[in-house]
């Protein structure tokens, strides 16, 4: 029967709480989506109560019901759903963890979540295997995954441990709250010291695997920077975002004219081994954004790896090669 509440063994999973004076009033959706240990959005929660796999005092209820104090809210969660995911035991350059994120710094070579062409050996196989519990925790196939990073950029990354770290996360990256900042080796010298370039990106008309920016359409897109350091026919310029479009930086950057020194797809005939460079010398340096349980600030910094460092000196002797 509907109104029947699960009983001890026959539920995989279930959770128990009794209204507080303060939550008095309180429907029901709103009440549960409260409460941190069950870590799901209200729209889940008020799919649930209407699948009646929640009971209060023992009888199931509508989203609106408004609740008293006293009364006992029991709800009968869903098993995660699995990722499909292959754990793997990958090396993984820890930078910071907790029982809800995980920040790393990325080497180059490395794709983040599998895709056609990389079914394994990608961030996502290592981080299940070293974090079990990030099975079920996001989207289907990029457990724990909140933003990524181009295969040959290096860098920090942060990825959810817990479903409520990724639902927060996923707010900032949204609302812009997420300060992410990068370190760009361009080949040539920009016209100003610093600047911003406001253009829309999409999918290449001709060749679907690139994207550039297009004059209809797209979707809008913005990159700042700043110049370091003016090295020989190179400059090193800090980057940061407001807008997380794929390849945003490296196509922004070649569309001015200073393509990211390295750079296979963007970078012209001249990026192949350019300045002993396997991969584009682009590097998030900097990741600062607000944890997402307590709200306490959280800002890493990383240095560029020794590639980069070595086409940085090699591109300040007026090498190429």
């Amino acid at each position: 029967m509907a109104d029947d509440p699960p009983v001890a063994g026959r539920a995989s999973r279930t959770a128990v709480f009794v209204v507080p004076g303060s939550a008095a009033g309180e429907r029901l959706d709103v009440f549960l989506a409260e409460q941190d240990g069950l870590d799901l959005t209200r729209s889940a929660i008020q799919r649930l109560i209407r699948s009646h796999r929640v009971w209060v005092n023992g009888r199931t209820a509508r989203p609106s019901r408004r609740l008293e104090p006293g009364e006992e809210v029991v709800i009968e969660l869903p098993e995660p759903a699995p990722s499909g995911v292959v754990p793997e035991a990958l090396p993984l350059d820890v930078v910071y963890e907790d029982p809800d994120v995980v920040v790393l710094n990325k080497p180059r070579g490395w794709v983040v979540h599998p895709a056609p062409g990389h079914p394994q050996g990608t961030l996502a196989n290592a981080l299940l295997a070293r974090y079990p519990e990030m099975e079920g925790v996001g989207g289907p196939g990029r457990p724990g995954i909140v933003h990524r990073l181009d295969r040959d950029t290096t860098g920090l990354l942060v990825v959810a441990r817990s479903p409520l770290a990724y639902r927060e996360l996923v707010r900032q990256i949204k609302e812009r709250r997420v300060h992410r900042e990068y370190l760009a080796l361009v080949r040539g010298w920009p016209e100003v010291r610093e600047g911003t370039v406001e253009a829309p990106i999409g999918r290449h008309p001709a060749d679907r695997t690139r994207m550039t920016v297009l004059t209809t359409g797209g979707r809008p897109a913005r990159t700042h920077f700043a110049v370091v350091e003016q090295v020989g026919r190179y400059t090193l310029l800090r980057c940061w975002l407001d807008t997380g479009r794929t390849h945003q930086i490296r196509v922004h950057l070649a569309f001015i004219g200073l393509p990211v020194a390295g750079d296979p797809v963007y970078g012209g005939r001249r990026a192949q081994g350019e300045l002993g460079l396997k991969g584009q010398a682009l590097h998030a340096t900097r990741l600062a954004f607000a944890h997402p349980r307590d709200g306490r600030p959280m800002d890493f910094t990383v240095p560029p790896p020794a590639d980069f460092l070595a086409a940085l000196e090699r591109a300040r002797a007026g090498a190429e090669g």
